[in-house]
Formats: C-alpha cells, sequence, structure tokens
C-alpha cells in the first residue's frame, strides 16, 4: 500500500513528514512556499494519519519502509527530508539506513532520545469523542476543552475531523491503533544509527524536545549536525514561527 501525499510544484525533490495525530495538510503553507524555491515538494500522511491507509502494525521501522516504498514509486532520489517530531525520527532513521537516497536532513523539535508516553490527556480526549452524539466542529471542541486546556492544541487535532456523509462526523487518524502503539513514538534511534551527511536540527525556544543534554546525543548520530533555535515558538514551530522557520530551512538548503 502506498501513503498518500499532496505534490506541489517541480525540481529537487523535498519530502515533510508530519508528526504523532498530524497530517500533511498542516504543512500545506511552508509546502507551497517551498515549491516556489525550485523544489518538488511531497507532503506525505504516514500510516494510520490523514488520508493515508489503516494498519495494525506500527513502529519506526514500518514507517520508514512506507517511506521507501513511496520514494521508490515515485522514483524519487536526492532528496531534501524534513521531519517534524514523530516524523523527525521516522525521517533520522530513513537516513541512517538509506543515506544514499537523502542529499540533506533537516529535523524539526525531536531528539534521537528516548520519550516517555505524553499524549495522555489527549489520546483520553480524542477518545472521549462520541460521534453519534456530536453533530459540530464546536461540539467537539467543547468535549476536548475538557482535556486540553490549549486552544492551539485543540485546533491542530480538530484538523482530524471530517464529514463521512451528511450529518457524520469521524476522525481521520486510526485512533485505536495509535492508543494501543502510542509507546512507540517515544522509542529512541538505535544506537548504531548515523547519517553522515548536512542535517539541521530545530528547536522551538520556548519547547523542552531538545535541551542542553540532547545536543551530545545527536551529535553522535549526525556529526555534521547544526543545532538551531527558532525564537517565540514550542513544539509546533512551524506553524508558531513560519517565517523564522522558512528562512532557516532555506538557508540551510
Amino acid at each position: 500500500m502506498l501513503l498518500h501525499s499532496n505534490i506541489l510544484g517541480e525540481g529537487q525533490p523535498f519530502v515533510i513528514l508530519h508528526g504523532f495525530l498530524g497530517m500533511s495538510d498542516n504543512w500545506k503553507t511552508l509546502g507551497i512556499q517551498f515549491s516556489e524555491e525550485n523544489f518538488q515538494v511531497h507532503l506525505v500522511d504516514q500510516r494510520n494519519h490523514g488520508h493515508s491507509f489503516h494498519d495494525n502494525e506500527f513502529s519506526y521501522e514500518v514507517l520508514v519502509e512506507d517511506l521507501k516504498h513511496y520514494c521508490d514509486a515515485h522514483q524519487l532520489e536526492n532528496i531534501v527530508l524534513l521531519g517534524h517530531s514523530m516524523g523527525g525520527k521516522t525521517a533520522m532513521l530513513f537516513a541512517a539506513q538509506y543515506p544514499e537516497m537523502v542529499s540533506k536532513l533537516i529535523i524539526a523539535d525531536i531528539s534521537p532520545r528516548f520519550y516517555p508516553v505524553h499524549h495522555d490527556g489527549i489520546l483520553n480526549g480524542l477518545s472521549a469523542l462520541n460521534f453519534d452524539v456530536i453533530k459540530s466542529r464546536g461540539e467537539a471542541d467543547k468535549i476536548l476543552s475538557g482535556y486540553i486546556s490549549d486552544m492551539g492544541t485543540r485546533q491542530f487535532l480538530l484538523k482530524n475531523l471530517y464529514w463521512i456523509e451528511k450529518g457524520t462526523l469521524a476522525l481521520r487518524m486510526n485512533l485505536e491503533v495509535l492508543k494501543e502503539e502510542v509507546a512507540e513514538v517515544g522509542e529512541p534511534l538505535p544506537p548504531q544509527a548515523t547519517f553522515e551527511k548536512d542535517t539541521l536540527f530545530l528547536r522551538g525556544d520556548r519547547s523542552e524536545y531538545i535541551g542542553i543534554e540532547d545536543e551530545r546525543i545527536i551529535t553522535n548520530h549526525f556529526p555534521k549536525a547544526q543545532i538551531i533555535t527558532i525564537s517565540n515558538a514550542g513544539h509546533w514551530l512551524h506553524a508558531e514561527n513560519p517565517k523564522d522557520f522558512f528562512d532557516a530551512v532555506m538557508e540551510f538548503v
């Protein structure tokens, strides 16, 4: 099965991977901007997310093989690969396993290390959405607000809502499998995994995902890594400060 994508522009392939519970649509505005700089941008939905297929198997190993299958099917070579959060972990492992396919690697706000499960509130909120009763996005937001105080996070999650048919809402993500396999999202990069080419790590100045202690871990796996901090941004740095994010990526590529 082939991953769903939205392909923009012409030029060197530039593949973008979203984070946990996200989708390719989250990157559409930046994707258009990158496509205007002579890149063919591939906004990809990873398995169990967005418009891509649902499957009971979920790990970074299978996410990497999904991406390899996608690149082969589209005959992509010499790609720029950008991944955010979970997508960043997929991108790291892909680059380590298939370095000949990646020209430059960009990782947004995630380290190669282990992260404990920390999505319980979000997953509980999404599980509380009963679409036999909920008939609007506003009603869904009201339910989520009992679990998630941050409006920006709720708006991000509500992008997963769609109409199956008139009057019936649903979530695009495969929530049951993602709940079951959530621990996989925090798994570290294997100790032996390295990528010797140019790599850029971007972190939000208000995010705690990449700390000082992560810098040594990053350079162990990615000896040519640069680490740049995006101001006025948390974990969703590409959405919170898209201008500085875009500028940093373009300077790197």
